[in-house]
């Protein structure tokens, strides 16, 4: 895996936009303690969907859980119903005292291996895989050669 953090800075928008085109997996990340970071996702959701392949896997963390009283800007509950509006899953971590970080990376990593093995057909016995060449994704598509 190759992990950018980009820390939503505006200085890394180009790259990020590159980055997008090849990318697997996105985790979309707010602190819990930063309203703005939090409105940001939405900036950042609208950007993948118009940089990113569609079937790119998702996940929203709430990082700084550890952070308490009335420091907290964003609930569980208001991390969680973003996610369920995009259909992605939530994780709330805490980089300082290392909670939910290995379970968000597992979870991420899991569904892009997933996707990987749905999508690349099987290889047979002889080393080679079996397509379907009217399978939508080759149906009308010239021919290359003769």
């Amino acid at each position: 895996m190759q992990i950018w953090d980009t820390a939503g800075q505006e200085r890394f928008k180009t790259i990020t936009q590159t980055y997008y085109k090849g990318s697997m997996g996105v985790i979309l990340t707010y602190a819990v303690d930063d309203k703005d970071s939090f409105n940001n996702i939405e900036n950042w959701m609208r950007q993948i969907k118009s940089q990113a392949s569609e079937s790119i896997c998702k996940i929203l963390v709430g990082n700084k859980s550890d952070v308490e009283g009335n420091r907290r800007k964003i609930t569980y509950e208001e991390g969680k119903k973003l996610a369920d509006s995009y259909g992605i899953q939530f994780f709330e971590t805490s980089a300082k005292d290392d909670q939910n970080i290995a379970n968000a990376f597992q979870t991420i990593a899991k569904e892009i291996k997933e996707k990987i093995l749905v999508e690349t057909p099987p290889i047979n016995k002889e080393g080679t895989t079996n397509m379907n060449l009217n399978s939508p994704k080759t149906a009308g598509k010239k021919k290359e050669c003769c």
